[in-house]
C-alpha cells in the first residue's frame, strides 16, 4: 500500500481489526472505542452503497449505477461480503479457533426482519449507515454452561428504534444484547464487524429462536431455538462489494 496515499475508511477499518483481532486475549475496552470510534465516521458511500437512488423498481438483484449499488434498490435482505481472514473478518466464515473476523453489510427492504439469533462466543460491531431499525435484543439469565445455548430464560437489553446517523452498537459473548433481531422500518444497511465468525467445528454455531414474553416478568422471555436451522421465510440474497478496495498485504503502513 501507497504510505503517501490517504487510506480509505474502509482501509482504516480493515487495519484497526487486524490489530485488535489478531491477538490472543479478548479485544480491550480502548481498543473497542477505538474500533467504534472509526466506525462512527462510515456513510453508506464509503462502502460503495447509494442510499437515495432508485433506479427503477426494486429487485432481487441490487442495480449498480455509477459505480455505487442502489440500497433503494433491494426487494429482499441482501447481504454484501466484504472481507474475511485468518485474522478477521468483515462477513463470517473462519477455521482458527483464536483470530478470525468477518465484514459484510446487510441491506434491507422496509418491512423484512433478520430474525432472532444468537453469536456465541463473539464480539460484534454495528454500524447503522443510513434508515431506521427496530431492534430487540436479550442476553441469556446467566447459567454454570458456558457452552452455546438453545433455550431458556433471557432478559430484555434493546427494544426500540435506531435511526441513522447513530453510534455504532456493540455486543459480547454474554453481554450487550448477544441475541438480536432487526426489523427495517425503512430501507437501511447495517455494517457488521465480527470476530470470532461463526463455526460448528468449535461450537459457534448459529441458532434462530422464537422468543415468549412473560407477562408476569416484565423484560424477561423464554427463548426457543426454531425447529429450522433457517426460517422458511427468511430470504437473504447476495451482491458484490463495490467499495473502495482493501490492501491486505503483510507490510501494512
Amino acid at each position: 500500500m501507497n504510505c503517501t496515499m490517504e487510506k480509505s475508511k474502509i482501509q482504516m477499518l480493515y487495519d484497526a481489526c487486524n490489530d485488535v483481532f489478531s491477538q490472543k486475549e479478548l479485544p480491550t475496552f480502548q481498543q473497542i472505542q477505538w474500533l467504534k470510534s472509526i466506525l462512527n465516521i462510515f456513510e453508506a458511500a464509503d462502502v460503495g452503497i447509494d442510499e437515495f437512488s432508485l433506479d427503477g423498481s426494486p429487485s432481487s438483484s441490487p442495480k449498480i449505477t455509477n459505480g455505487l449499488i442502489s440500497g433503494q434498490g433491494v426487494s429482499e435482505i441482501t447481504y454484501i461480503h466484504i472481507y474475511e481472514c485468518d485474522n478477521f473478518s468483515v462477513s463470517r466464515s473462519c477455521s482458527v479457533v483464536y483470530s478470525c473476523t468477518y465484514m459484510g453489510i446487510f441491506c434491507f427492504p422496509a418491512g423484512r426482519t433478520l430474525p432472532l439469533h444468537d453469536h456465541p462466543g463473539m464480539t460484534v460491531l454495528s454500524k447503522l449507515l443510513y434508515g431506521s431499525v427496530y431492534v430487540k435484543a436479550y442476553d441469556w439469565v446467566r447459567g454454570e454452561n458456558n457452552s452455546p445455548r438453545t433455550n431458556g430464560l433471557a432478559g430484555t437489553v434493546i427494544n426500540g428504534v435506531f435511526n441513522a446517523p447513530c453510534e455504532p452498537s456493540v455486543l459480547f459473548p454474554r453481554s450487550g444484547g448477544n441475541i438480536h433481531s432487526f426489523t427495517a422500518l425503512t430501507p437501511c444497511a447495517i455494517l457488521d464487524v465480527l470476530s470470532p465468525p461463526y463455526s460448528d467445528d468449535f461450537e459457534r454455531p448459529s441458532t434462530y429462536f422464537f422468543d415468549f414474553p412473560i407477562p408476569s416478568l416484565r423484560g424477561y422471555a423464554l427463548l426457543e431455538e426454531r425447529e429450522l436451522k433457517l426460517p422458511y421465510d427468511l430470504v437473504v440474497n447476495g451482491a458484490p462489494y463495490v467499495g473502495p478496495p482493501l490492501d491486505v498485504g503483510q507490510d501494512l503502513c
